[in-house]
């Protein structure tokens, strides 16, 4: 399976909760492995304003304009241009993962990956988003940490590029759970409308 690693950044967060910021690709995933479609809970905390239902594909993956906002969790807004995916968390400046950098090959079907905690175990949250490229037939992203899985909302620019952005959230693990920044996220899964796997993250 070729992978595509992204540079990776770490972030800091509020005293007390446990600190992770990936920025992590993968490639596709051999026909052999792919696995029918689970049923999954949707866990996401994100609540983002519906499309109309003319923007808003049989696959569940919602059309948006560029720069238009979306709320991704609390008080994140995340939102997609051209060149890429862009986000923002409570209190922080805008960041930015390009779709036109070289660092992703648009033309293989992978995910990629940016784990970043909000406030302190017990009331804060993981915002869990990245990027899902190579592949106009995606429809589901899949998303399993050390707090179950979740099925994660997907975003994606006029026309069908074949490229957008993911996200959901879960809520941080309380002090002394032993589910550390560093193991909290097992894998990323990216699956077709039919329940064909096109694209796996693992972690774990």
């Amino acid at each position: 399976m070729t992978r595509h690693m992204a540079a990776a950044a770490v972030l800091t967060a509020l005293a007390g909760a446990p600190t992770v910021a990936h920025a992590i690709g993968s490639g596709p995933v051999p026909p052999a492995t792919a696995r029918p479609s689970a049923a999954v809970a949707d866990r996401a905390a994100a609540h983002a304003t519906p499309a109309p239902a003319a923007d808003r594909p049989a696959t569940g993956v919602r059309t948006v304009r560029p720069g238009q906002r979306v709320e991704a969790a609390p008080g994140v807004r995340l939102w997609l241009t051209r060149e890429g995916k862009h986000w923002a968390l409570p209190g922080e400046p805008a960041q930015f993962r390009s779709v036109t950098d070289g660092n992703i090959d648009p033309s293989v079907p992978g995910v990629s990956l940016q784990a970043e905690p909000v406030g302190t175990p017990g009331d804060g949250y993981y915002f869990l988003s990245g990027l899902w490229y190579g592949s106009r037939a995606a429809a589901r992203v899949e998303v399993v940490t050390a707090d179950g899985t979740s099925a994660a909302r997907m975003v994606t620019l006029p026309g069908r590029k074949g490229w957008g952005a993911w996200y959901t959230s879960t809520p941080l693990p309380g002090s002394g759970s032993g589910s550390g920044s560093g193991d909290f996220v097992h894998r990323v899964t990216l699956y077709d409308a039919a329940g064909n796997e096109l694209a796996r993250l693992g972690l774990r």
